[in-house]
């Protein structure tokens, strides 16, 4: 006899970043791990840590960091605009290897790097030292911004319709790991009284 039950259907998941930051990195290379081993609908959306903290007053390091992510988050934007936004994982991926993994914060030869990479047109860096796109990239904020209904910032998750400030990790879970603290975050997700767990962050890991 035949079994004709059918198999649940994958749980959707919506990963914010912005390419300069490497808590999203993290999270968005532990999603991409949980992909690999259990059946998830993993999409890739843009939200700017500049745009965020625009008018905010932040420290001076903090103040150079947010001033220079600009020219990443122009590019994937201009990137989506052009070729829909199906290449933003690739990009991603792209630049976040060569900005976090690599260690190389040289943002213009990253940028000029990663677009070679995928064959995308040279012309679209120059969107990292432009304004043409802003409007678009702030919007794409926004978004994110409405998805989780208050200001939060990088990584944004939605899990199963419900969008959240991260999971902020320090190192990216690999194999059975990933998973469990998938459903971990899950169940989190899924209760609605729940609003916010915390503690002190480790040293990076971006290995």
């Amino acid at each position: 006899m035949e079994d004709n039950l059918a198999s649940p259907p994958a749980v959707r998941v919506v990963c914010y970043f912005d390419a300069s930051c490497p808590f999203a990195w993290i999270t968005s290379r532990w999603l991409l791990e949980v992909e690999r081993l259990r059946p998830i609908d993993l999409s890739f959306r843009i939200m700017s840590l500049s745009v965020l903290n625009e008018h905010r007053e932040i420290e001076p390091w903090y103040r150079e960091f947010n001033d220079r992510a600009w020219g990443p988050a122009r590019v994937v934007t201009a990137a989506e605009i052009g070729h829909g936004t199906a290449v933003l994982r690739d990009l991603y991926t792209a630049l976040g290897t060569r900005i976090h993994a690599r260690g190389n914060k040289d943002y213009d030869a990253v940028i000029a790097e990663a677009l070679d990479e995928l064959g995308l047109p040279a012309s679209l860096a120059e969107a990292a030292s432009s304004d043409e796109f802003d409007t678009a990239l702030r919007a794409r904020h926004q978004a994110a911004q409405d998805a989780m209904g208050e200001e939060g910032g990088t990584p944004l998750i939605t899990l199963d319709g419900s969008t959240f400030f991260g999971p902020v990790l320090s190192a990216i879970p690999r194999g059975e790991q990933a998973v469990r603290l998938f459903e971990g975050v899950r169940t989190l997700a899924g209760t609605e009284s729940f609003a916010e767990m915390k503690r002190a962050r480790g040293a990076l890991d971006f290995s």
